[in-house]
């Protein structure tokens, strides 16, 4: 690290020093919406040091306080616990902003399963604990404990140590929840740390290959996910409100919405959660499942969501779409390339803001034109080869580009030798 002094920069190497902390942002939240290692592989060597100091905790002293971690990865398997923490805890305005891309009017209702004692749990006890199963420390219990609390009804079977919760939601049910979490992060954070132990249901022998990739920071697949009926914790029957164009209301399951709906109602509530000042953000791809129009409208979203202290973070977005570079400075815009296993990054060699598609996929996507290479190796044949006949029955079939108005000039000019 190399901090500014005045005009000048000094080295700062020892990352045991206070002051390099102090540098440091104090939040990383990542998003991937695919399995990136190259982003992934340090948030899990992170998640793991985390897991490892909940289980000693669990075991040896479950009234310890383990600090919340300072990275947080966030891809599909986490879009419930986020879509939940926003609209139980969130501002009226953030509720509707955050599903009306999908004409969404309300969530009606949701479940929450809580399994500790299945057959396949690990059943080594800790010391003076009452569960059977897996063991949690006193932080978790009482997440489990408030959950309860601000249910509407829910059930308890003390062989199978399984809760279940059902929350019907209203004005009184987040009233409740405010009440029970002072701010969205806690209550995603809670809901977060018991999907956590669904790591617990994973084979052994996958856990260990797991451990030892993430000790030499090696991650060659993805973490592996537990079967829906073994999972420690899991979010079920999510229900929405949704008013037809004729006025009637009738219940959707989230479940059957779009992965671009998915993706955009996860996407802005992550924004919209973590506003602490200098939060750094990294964005793998966001919009990857948005559809062109939500694609070109995606920053101004982000700048409309209504919410106090955005402007306050930093982002690094990666793409490989023309639409979020036209809507950004050149100077905020990278070119990245890799040449003989060696990366390069550059800035354009265009004004980016306001750009058109084409002209950012030439410049920055070497995109020349911007067709696809089969209608491109057609039309180039047609120019050199066919005859102005086979041209003017080809015409109607092809859409509109320059490609085609060249194309258009190679037919006057082969009709012009007649």
């Amino acid at each position: 690290m190399e901090v500014k002094r005045d005009d000048d920069y000094r080295p700062l190497a020892d990352n045991q020093d206070i002051e390099f902390g102090q540098h440091l942002p104090p939040l990383v939240v990542a998003y991937t919406s695919g399995d990136n290692e190259t982003l992934s592989v340090p948030f899990y060597v992170s998640r793991s040091g985390y897991a490892a100091s909940v289980a000693t905790a669990a075991m040896k002293d479950s009234n310890a306080t383990v600090p919340d971690n300072r990275l947080v990865l966030l891809d599909y398997s986490t879009h419930l616990e986020v879509l939940i923490a926003n609209l139980m805890s969130g501002t009226d305005d953030l509720r509707v902003d955050l599903v009306r891309h999908a004409g969404l009017a309300a969530l009606h209702s949701f479940r929450l399963v809580i399994q500790l004692n299945h057959p396949d749990a690990p059943k080594v006890r800790a010391i003076k604990s009452l569960r059977k199963g897996i063991q949690l420390t006193d932080e978790l219990e009482g997440y489990i404990k408030r959950l309860c609390n601000a249910a509407t009804c829910w059930d308890y079977d003390p062989k199978q140590e399984v809760y279940t919760l059902d929350y019907l939601v209203d004005a009184e049910s987040r009233k409740a929840f405010r009440e029970l979490w002072s701010d969205t992060v806690g209550l995603f954070r809670s809901l977060h740390k018991l999907a956590m132990l669904n790591d617990l249901m994973i084979p052994k022998k996958a856990r260990e290959r797991l451990r030892r990739n993430i000790k030499v920071r090696k991650f060659a697949s993805k973490l592996p996910e537990p079967q829906d009926e073994t999972k420690v914790f899991k979010i079920e029957e999510v229900r929405f409100q949704k008013t037809g164009q004729s006025g009637t209301s009738a219940d959707l399951d989230y479940v059957s919405l779009s992965d671009g709906e998915h993706q955009q109602a996860q996407l802005f509530g992550i924004v919209a959660m973590f506003r602490d000042r200098n939060t750094l953000f990294l964005l793998d791809e966001p919009e990857s499942h948005f559809n062109p129009q939500w694609r070109a409208k995606l920053i101004t979203r982000l700048m409309e969501l209504p919410i106090q202290g955005l402007g306050e973070q930093e982002f690094i977005l990666t793409t490989h779409a023309p639409f979020v570079p036209s809507d950004m400075r050149r100077e905020q815009v990278r070119i990245f390339s890799k040449e003989d296993e060696k990366l390069s990054a550059r800035k354009p060699e265009i004004e980016t803001f306001g750009a058109t598609y084409d002209a950012i996929l030439s410049h920055c996507f070497d995109i020349d034109p911007p067709i696809s290479h089969l209608a491109q190796e057609k039309i180039n044949r047609l120019k050199t080869t066919a005859s102005a006949n086979e041209i003017e029955e080809e015409m109607p079939r092809i859409g509109s580009s320059v490609e085609k108005a060249l194309l258009a000039d190679r037919l006057f000019e082969l009709k012009s030798q007649k």
